[in-house]
């Protein structure tokens, strides 16, 4: 029996397997938040399914999302990840991973983790949406606009309304899947067994 799913998945492979598995699933890890930030900067202006599909060629040139590793990179492996053809090699997207690594050890330090911050902003909670197929998601929320100026604020690059609001539905800040997507109910239900 097929299973009924949010339309923007399609019928692509890994496209399904990531909504069916990670999209809209509460993320509380710092290096998974990491990885996710970092993938949603170079997704600005592309497609998900892009950035998907280079996930892996990202991970080995941004040493598996370490953010303490890439604070550190140098102009030598700037210039290396700007000839990677494996990655999207957008000098300014490159340059803001490092800055935004730098920017994200302040706020670990300042609030003891990336997720304790973040998670702040919906007290703790994941916004359970309740949209219909026909429905258009939003793009930005006020919420995301807010967290962008803060983000902003600390420093961080790439990171408007638009970009912070695919990072809140990929980390299961909001739950976006339409309501009759059988990942809907299977995510309210595991937020409410917190």
């Amino acid at each position: 029996m097929n299973k009924e799913r949010c339309l923007w998945c399609g019928e692509d492979p890994l496209y399904l397997e990531y909504h069916d598995s990670e999209w809209g699933v509460p993320v509380y890890s710092d290096p998974v938040l990491f990885e996710f930030l970092l993938l949603e900067t170079f997704q600005a202006g592309l497609s998900w399914i892009t950035i998907l599909r280079k996930r892996q060629n990202f991970a080995e040139a941004f040493d598996h999302f370490d953010f303490h590793e890439i604070a550190l990179y140098d102009n030598e492996k700037l210039d290396e990840l700007i000839k990677n053809k494996g990655i999207i090699r957008n000098k300014l997207k490159i340059e803001s991973a490092v800055k935004n690594a730098k920017a994200f050890i302040l706020i670990q330090k300042e609030f003891g983790s990336f997720s304790t911050y973040i998670w702040s902003f919906t007290n703790n909670k994941t916004l359970n949406n309740n949209w219909k197929p026909t429905d258009q998601l939003p793009a930005s929320t006020k919420l995301s606009e807010d967290i962008s100026k803060d983000l902003k604020r600390r420093g961080f690059k790439f990171v408007g309304a638009t970009v912070v609001y695919a990072f809140m539905q990929a980390i299961g800040m909001v739950n976006d899947h339409v309501n009759t997507c059988f990942r809907h109910k299977e995510i309210m239900a595991q937020n409410l067994n917190r």
